[in-house]
């Protein structure tokens, strides 16, 4: 029986250093080949020679940058773009724009220090290009129509009467590679008067700030970053911080937040298992 071929990897990176570091923690996996390029225009050449499974794209680039190169790839041929970004405030906003234009993923440009966060990096990194090279994504128009805007937008949000759930009501969600998009539908579409929703989306720690103001802004629920001691109360959703542990706690009629350090967790820091583990717990439901 035929092996299955290796998912073929497009590193697109103006830093010879990062596309090394890139390139070497891949190449490592037996099921994942890789190819680099230094610009968008290279990597369009090297395009049409081999089509990729996964393109990992830097932001910043000379000639063009990421955002118009997604754009492109997402309008002709569809390909699963993973943004591969730094910590600055225009980086994280502009990777946030990149994951509303159909990149399934980011993560954070590899930094050079401590031994153990380079080999958390490279568990995490060759789990985003596996997961990817699974994401289905669908054509997008270059030029999109602008977002339709209901009364929402400026009615004040009151709770709808006669409708009522029990202190210890919850909502869990899940997500990892594709999450993003299926949140903002997801979230998008919660009644004002929900229960507490608790979210975990596997985003790396620089973004999951932004990434839950992004997502208030189209929401007719509140979303906000989890904070330890956060109670959880109806039409307010929680996003877990990247790095952390999110677990349920019950206390008096209430549910609580609290968040915990710790090792990768299932390959993940905040892990889903440990959401799920706690809101099964005795502890969440006495």
């Amino acid at each position: 029986m035929a092996s299955e071929k290796p998912i073929h990897v497009l590193v697109v990176d103006d830093s010879a250093v990062v596309r090394r570091f890139l390139s070497t923690v891949l190449a490592l996996q037996r099921d994942i080949s890789v190819e680099t390029a230094s610009d968008p225009f290279i990597a369009m050449h090297k395009m049409d020679k081999q089509r990729p499974n996964v393109i990992m794209l830097d932001i910043e680039m000379p000639r063009m940058d990421g955002l118009t190169f997604l754009r492109k790839v997402m309008a002709e041929d569809p390909i699963p773009v993973v943004i591969c970004s730094g910590h600055a405030g225009k980086g994280t906003r502009t990777a946030l724009e990149a994951l509303d234009q159909g990149a399934v993923d980011i993560v954070t440009k590899p930094t050079y220090g401590v031994q153990e966060f380079l080999q958390e990096s490279a568990v995490l990194l060759v789990d985003t290009v596996r997961a990817a090279a699974q994401a289905r994504v669908k054509p997008r128009l270059l030029r999109e129509a602008p977002p339709r805007i209901t009364a929402d937008a400026v009615l004040k949000r009151e709770r709808p009467a006669g409708r009522t759930f029990g202190s210890r009501s919850l909502v869990a969600i899940g997500a990892s590679t594709g999450g993003p998009e299926a949140l903002r539908s997801v979230l998008g579409a919660m009644p004002i008067d929900c229960p507490p929703v608790v979210v975990v989306q596997h985003m790396p720690e620089a973004f999951t700030g932004a990434f839950a103001k992004h997502l208030n802004q189209t929401s007719a629920i509140e979303i906000k970053l989890a904070e330890e001691g956060d109670r959880l109360v109806p039409g307010r959703a929680f996003i877990a911080p990247g790095g952390r542990h999110l677990m349920i706690t019950g206390r008096g009629d209430s549910l609580w937040v609290r968040l915990i350090d710790g090792p990768l967790v299932s390959r993940h820091r905040p892990s889903v298992d440990v959401l799920f583990g706690t809101t099964g717990s005795k502890d969440c439901w006495k």
